[in-house]
């Protein structure tokens, strides 16, 4: 009897379940904290469909909806002068890892004074683990 051979996809598809990459738990997340976002891309090109993890290092500015599972955090960074604001789903499975870096000192929950304001607030390295 002759081998089924298996199409691209399939194989494409056993690949990809082989690189299964583990969530970790989320730390402690507050606003003001500069964090390293690690988030599974999925790019769709001509050689087919290929994934590669992102990172987003920037500072949380708004922290929405507590621990439910729809919770969110917006992160700000500027690159070349142009400020860029991305919100990530906290439960999110694209969502792999989220490695907070240090914490800024601040009075208020939402940092969104922080678009139109240009001095630096003073801030904390974190220790890692």
């Amino acid at each position: 009897m002759a081998k089924e051979k298996k199409s691209k996809k399939a194989e494409h598809e056993d690949k990809l379940s082989q690189k299964k990459i583990e969530k970790q738990p989320l730390p402690v997340l507050k606003s003001g904290m500069t964090v390293k976002v690690h988030q599974r891309i999925t790019e769709i090109g001509p050689k087919g469909e290929k994934q590669r993890i992102q990172v987003f290092e920037g500072m949380i500015i708004a922290h929405k909806h507590g621990k439910e599972t729809g919770s969110t955090i917006t992160v700000r960074k500027v690159s070349d002068g142009i400020g860029v604001e991305k919100i990530f789903p906290l439960h999110s499975p694209n969502v792999i890892k989220i490695e907070p870096v240090k914490q800024a000192n601040t009075r208020k929950a939402k940092l969104y004074y922080l678009r139109n304001y240009k001095k630096r607030l003073s801030e904390k390295k974190i220790e890692q683990k």
